[in-house]
């Protein structure tokens, strides 16, 4: 379940090989030095984190985002932004999925944006798709619409933004016109 930390391993002794006694005083300041620098080229060396699996019994309601890959296979409510998403034939996803690579096995209810979108046989998709790329297998079930986008992943999220408060002035207007227009008709016909 948990996997051995590098930071605990005994790294190469210091002055190895040498033989004076500068091998000594190298070896007394460099508990120092690495305390007070640490090693980011030793962090950056780290393996890839295994994928993170949520299983059928499991229904979480709320956001995921992570850097990594996520395999869902249980219920979700709430958007999902990663960098390699499966979505399991068992797995229920409503809200919108964001990831540079999207395999969907099961159901999506909302948005998916991503760079390599693929729907397999088992899919059901009811949303729009906004992809780089795009595999529909022969059996997979979609509805919505499909875009293609040089960007996906940044594009999705800004467009919307500014449509949204200018859809609704403008029925207000027409429906405050149509008031007056029916204020004046009512008083000259009295």
């Amino acid at each position: 379940m948990f996997s051995k930390s590098r930071i605990n391993e005994p790294g190469p002794k210091q002055g190895e090989g040498e033989t004076n006694t500068d091998a000594t005083a190298t070896r007394a300041a460099a508990p120092t030095a690495k305390s007070a620098v640490p090693d980011y080229a030793a962090q950056a060396a780290k393996p890839k984190a295994a994928v993170s699996v949520l299983s059928t019994d499991l229904t979480i309601t709320g956001n995921l985002k992570t850097t990594g890959d996520i395999q869902i296979e249980g219920t979700v409510e709430g958007d999902i932004r990663a960098h390699l998403l499966t979505v399991g034939e068992t797995a229920t996803i409503r809200g919108e999925v964001i990831a540079d690579d999207v395999v969907v096995n099961g159901r999506v209810i909302g948005r998916v944006r991503g760079l390599k979108v693929r729907l397999t046989s088992t899919a059901k998709v009811e949303g729009d798709i906004i992809h780089k790329t795009i595999a529909i297998e022969s059996g997979a079930h979609f509805e919505g619409s499909v875009q293609r986008a040089d960007d996906p992943l940044n594009n999705g999220s800004k467009a919307p933004m500014p449509a949204a408060p200018a859809a609704p002035a403008a029925p207000a207007t027409s429906a405050a016109t149509s008031a007056a227009t029916a204020a004046r008709k009512a008083d000259n016909g009295s």
